[in-house]
């Protein structure tokens, strides 16, 4: 029984039970399947590439889905397929999740996913001040990079394939 009646679409994400595969963005509440195995395996592999990175340079550290991402001041709260903190943001980590931009954010596309990585995640990491984000297409193996400039705004970074180059965390990832 609910002794208080929800607000927000966050106060609803809240009550649901965990592992539920949702989103809010925009205080809009989305739900989504599972991920495809190509997409999972994508995930682990750029996941383990960037650990180890990331280990070696002690820069900071990544966290693959799922774990969620608040953007309070804009009623969103999504769980990126790969995120990263850079150690001057490593205080971004909550015992619930993660309060902030992270500094690099790496979505996977899922044919039920990609309007909503593509343009509604993409508006909401930008306004979020995510600094790098990527867009990965495991199909084809074609990434896109988006970069925030010191407007606030995404400059188209680059496309390549099978190469996740960022200037952020100073590495390049074949995969």
């Amino acid at each position: 029984m609910l002794t208080d009646i929800p607000a927000t679409a966050i106060d609803i994400y809240r009550m649901l039970p965990e592992g539920t595969r949702c989103e809010v963005i925009f205080n809009e509440l989305s739900m989504s399947p599972s991920p495809s195995s190509e997409h999972q395996l994508l995930l682990m592999d750029l996941s383990a590439q960037l650990y180890n990175f990331l280990k070696q340079t002690q820069a900071g550290k990544v966290i693959p889905a799922p774990m969620d991402v608040y953007f309070d001041n804009m009623l969103s709260v999504v769980q990126p397929d790969i995120l990263v903190l850079l150690n001057e943001h490593l205080d971004y980590i909550k015992p619930d999740g993660v309060y902030g931009a992270p500094d690099v954010v790496i979505e996977i596309l899922s044919p039920n996913n990609r309007l909503h990585d593509t343009q509604k995640k993409k508006l909401l990491y930008e306004k979020g001040g995510v600094k790098e984000y990527f867009i990965v297409d495991p199909t084809n193996k074609e990434v896109a990079l988006f970069v925030l400039n010191h407007t606030g705004q995404y400059n188209d970074g680059y496309q390549a394939k099978k190469l996740i180059k960022s200037a952020v965390l100073g590495c390049n990832i074949e995969f």
